[in-house]
């Protein structure tokens, strides 16, 4: 290594329930990732809004934000995301309003289109909910007034919330999110940790059209990633397994908890590994300088403002250490 990569780094913690624990360990376990992330000065982290699946613990986001929160010192939480389509915006508002008043300058609210589920989960969750989506342009816009101090007169408002202007990001994986972020000037995070395809011509679009905002006279993008850090390149992609499986078994439209790393050999059909590795190529395995490398190469490429990283692996430990082993790649 010569010198850090000179843009902050973040956490995306999906809360995973792996194979032969259970929700409460699960919690007390991103617990200890949270305290360790902010231990070592990482920027934000970030929790994600799912439903309907048995081993994710993320479902009641806000609820695992506060936790976190509250147990940890100055690192940011927040949504990465919060899916608006099975919210009402006015609700949304007071609850940030609420986190924001408990844990000043410490909150992000990131904000998905998508369900974070199957479509009979997500008619469950809102009965409306196509119809929210199509509203999702609407519907931020509607979350931004209400957090803002320009609604003061109106006869409806969020308390708490009100002129708390939280700060509020896109995420996205596609074009509309690009484009809906550069309209109304709020940060973009993209989700290339799963779906790489559009990362370069949305950041890009976004970059090129941004329109300032009050909050934000300039564009700001975030990248997320999935890196795993090892002492050996060898090591690194043995724990990556566990990534290589979680992936499969999506793309298989199973439902298995993360299992312990083992090789891949006769697991997936060729045509299954390509899938996969297509979804995951910007993830990064293998020793500290290794990743130091691919990532510098990256960030070159994608110019992004900020990275974000997640790390799908079976053993605690191993999530700990990759921790320790990328943070003195970062500024």
């Amino acid at each position: 290594m010569t010198s850090p990569i000179n843009i902050p780094i973040s956490l995306l913690e999906l809360a995973l329930i792996n194979q032969g624990s259970d929700t409460q360990r699960t919690l007390e376990k991103t617990v200890e990732i949270a305290q360790k992330a902010d231990e070592l000065n990482f920027k934000r982290i970030w929790f994600a809004e799912h439903h309907n699946m048995p081993h994710v613990a993320s479902s009641a986001t806000v609820v695992l934000i506060a936790h976190i929160a509250g147990k940890t010192q100055k690192i940011r939480v927040g949504s990465g995301g919060i899916m608006l389509p099975n919210h009402s915006p006015l609700v949304v508002a007071e609850q940030f309003g609420t986190l924001e008043a408990l844990f000043p300058d410490r909150i992000d609210l990131g904000l998905g289109r998508a369900p974070g589920t199957d479509h009979l989960t997500a008619q469950a969750l809102n009965k409306d909910f196509f119809q929210a989506a199509r509203d999702f342009p609407n519907h931020v816009a509607q979350l931004q007034t209400y957090l803002s101090s320009d609604n003061q007169k109106s006869p409806v408002r969020a308390f708490p919330g009100d002129s708390t202007e939280v700060p509020i990001w896109i995420l996205g994986s596609s074009m509309d999110s690009a484009i809906l972020a550069a309209k109304l000037g709020l940060p973009y995070a993209f989700a290339s940790h799963f779906a790489p395809q559009f990362l370069m011509q949305a950041t890009q679009y976004y970059t090129t059209n941004y329109q300032a905002s009050k909050q934000y006279c300039s564009p700001k993008t975030l990248a997320c990633i999935n890196v795993i850090v090892a002492d050996t390149n060898e090591e690194a992609e043995h724990h990556a397994s566990c990534m290589y499986k979680m992936f499969l078994n999506i793309v298989r439209g199973t439902r298995e908890a993360i299992s312990p790393p083992k090789s891949m050999d006769g697991d997936w059909l060729p045509q299954e590994e390509a899938y996969v590795r297509n979804m995951l190529s910007y993830s990064f395995v293998g020793s500290q300088e290794k990743v130091y490398h691919e990532l510098l190469k990256f960030n070159k490429l994608v110019q992004s403002n900020e990275l974000m990283i997640t790390i799908p692996t079976y053993e605690h430990e191993v999530r700990l250490k990759t921790l320790e082993l990328i943070r003195p790649l970062f500024e």
